[in-house]
């Protein structure tokens, strides 16, 4: 039943022209309608808001203390086929709209867990919200659970919260195993607090939590994700061939650096261990970026200093099974004078 309550906080938020929490009142006052038999008059309140041209969801406005709006371009993410089927099953399950709506990502760092959790939205064409744990974090005794409870609340009550996307980015900072917390109290008070919010979780609302430390997690936080999907499922395929897709895209940006793909991923091939993703990016962005202007294969060179002791010993160079040519271009030394060189001439 509507109370007086939610017309002082409505008049209360227009005067003050907080259109976030104006649109969260007045879905509430909607349902309040449609939990008390009046149908009608809900639909009509949703028809209202949902043609108003303040209730489209633009910028910035429906971020609050505890919820950012995230950006993304709309590159597309390499991922091995083991874990994209199991991405298209996330957003199938997505739009089937039958309440299978919370997804945990758990893998190593680098992985593409947050990348993914921002396709999933770009694909989905809807925004994504990231949880601000700074702000939800709170030194004094009992205040994260509350902040928690009050973040939750946000969520569950958000306008548009069909087209919308929460993402826990390294749940893992809430929910530890809370018997490896050193301080059980508080860590069993949260983590509760987080089973209770998710098994209260609005069926519209899709979560994505991802963690690095999903065997520290609390089993029964576990149970509670529809899904959980494991990114740590990269052979060094897929390594090396998301490696080439990297360059592929870093180049656009250093267009005087030099392509020779066969050489290039047989140096990643002699990584050990090939880095997953996220560093990888990393890797060959900084070998682009320190590179020589003036030498287009020198980014080359630089990768290889993490295959060999000394990029400019021949004889190493040849006992790791790089050709006369190869040998070329990264040393810059003439094929006829790398082969004297090497017979000892």
């Amino acid at each position: 039943m509507i109370k007086k309550k939610n017309i002082i906080n409505l008049i209360k938020y227009h005067v003050e022209n907080d259109d976030f929490q104006f649109r969260n009142e007045s879905v509430n006052i909607a349902r309040a309608f449609d939990q008390s038999g009046d149908y009608q008059l809900a639909e009509y309140v949703m028809s209202l808001l949902s043609t108003a041209s303040t209730f489209v969801p633009q910028g910035n406005v429906l971020e609050s203390e505890y919820l950012k709006r995230i950006d993304f371009d709309n590159e597309p993410l390499p991922l091995p086929t083991v874990i994209g089927d199991d991405v298209k099953g996330v957003i199938n399950a997505i739009n089937q709209e039958v309440g299978i709506n919370k997804f945990l990502f758990e893998g190593a760092p680098g992985t593409g867990k947050t990348e993914t959790a921002k396709q999933i939205a770009r694909l989905l064409d809807r925004q994504l919200y990231l949880v601000e744990f700074s702000q939800l974090i709170d030194s004094k005794l009992g205040q994260t659970a509350k902040n928690l409870v009050e973040v939750f609340h946000e969520i569950n009550t958000m306008a548009y919260s069909n087209r919308t996307i929460i993402l826990f980015d390294e749940i893992d900072a809430l929910a530890l195993d809370r018997v490896n917390s050193n301080d059980l109290r508080e860590m069993g008070r949260v983590t509760s607090t987080i089973l209770k919010e998710l098994d209260k979780l609005n069926e519209e609302v899709v979560l994505i939590a991802t963690t690095n430390l999903f065997e520290k997690f609390d089993k029964a936080l576990n149970r509670r994700f529809d899904a959980i999907i494991n990114f740590d499922r990269y052979t060094n395929d897929d390594l090396i061939e998301i490696a080439g897709i990297t360059l592929e895209k870093l180049m656009k940006k250093f267009q005087n650096a030099g392509r020779d793909m066969k050489l290039f991923k047989k140096i990643i091939a002699k990584l050990s261990p090939i880095p997953y993703p996220g560093e990888l990016n990393n890797l060959i962005k900084m070998s682009l970026a320190f590179s020589d202007p003036n030498n287009k294969f020198d980014y080359l060179k630089r990768l290889l200093r993490y295959v060999v002791n000394n990029p400019l010993d021949l004889k190493e160079l040849q006992e790791n099974g790089f050709t006369l040519r190869e040998i070329e271009i990264l040393t810059g030394v003439s094929k006829s004078q790398v082969s004297r060189e090497l017979k000892g001439e």
